[in-house]
């Protein structure tokens, strides 16, 4: 498929570049979406909660009075969980709650949230943006110009302009990376993804050489 091209400006150039439909023309498939989202989330996760069981928490080990002839109910120690301050039954321990996730499912994922993107109007290619110095104000002038200024926006760049990353780095709406190193969960989360024209060149002579092997 073929996408259009537009300037800094927001502005048609006239040039298209072919966006490759094993990547951006699939049929999504919602469910492996779903678990790369799942299985990124649950990675982010401390899992370092922690409770005390009877055995952990401090007092006496010492029965607080005789089985029978008081008249009350039987007794343990005050470390009884029935008690306040005693232990935790069945409570939470530290988990590592990351789960693995075969490495074709998370790619399918990609190419299947880029295809909606695609489908929804949401993905656009600008020109390759170059940058002398970093300057935020001049990235947010290119987001306006975009209409994607107030949006969740994924920024897809080669590594060829660090000044570039550097302009929209502190931009709390902006993520950035190189195609390879960005995964489902930014993509889902993006209200726009914006790509330059060379990312988008390099995709499609990368998907050439693997078809050609």
């Amino acid at each position: 498929m073929q996408a259009e091209v537009l300037n800094i400006k927001g502005k048609k150039t006239g040039r298209t570049v072919e966006l490759p439909e094993e990547i951006f023309g699939v049929e999504p498939n919602d469910h492996v979406i779903y678990l790369a989202v799942k299985q990124f989330l649950a990675a982010q996760r401390q899992g370092t909660h922690k409770v005390k069981t009877r055995l952990e928490v401090k007092g006496s080990s010492k029965k607080l009075h005789r089985q029978k002839g008081t008249g009350g109910s039987r007794k343990g120690n005050i470390r009884n969980p029935l008690y306040k301050g005693g232990g935790t039954i069945f409570g939470p321990k530290p988990r590592d709650y990351d789960f693995k996730l075969n490495q074709k499912v998370k790619g399918l994922a990609k190419v299947s949230a880029l295809s909606y993107k695609v489908k929804e109007n949401n993905l656009l290619v600008v020109e390759d943006v170059k940058m002398e110095a970093p300057k935020t104000k001049e990235f947010v002038g290119i987001l306006k110009s975009l209409n994607a200024d107030g949006k969740k926006v994924l920024f897809l760049t080669g590594d060829e302009n660090e000044n570039l990353y550097l302009s929209f780095r502190n931009l709390p709406n902006v993520q950035g990376y190189q195609f390879n190193d960005m995964n489902t969960y930014d993509i889902v989360n993006a209200d726009v993804v914006v790509m330059t024209e060379g990312t988008a060149k390099a995709i499609a002579e990368d998907v050439k050489e693997v078809s050609a092997n």
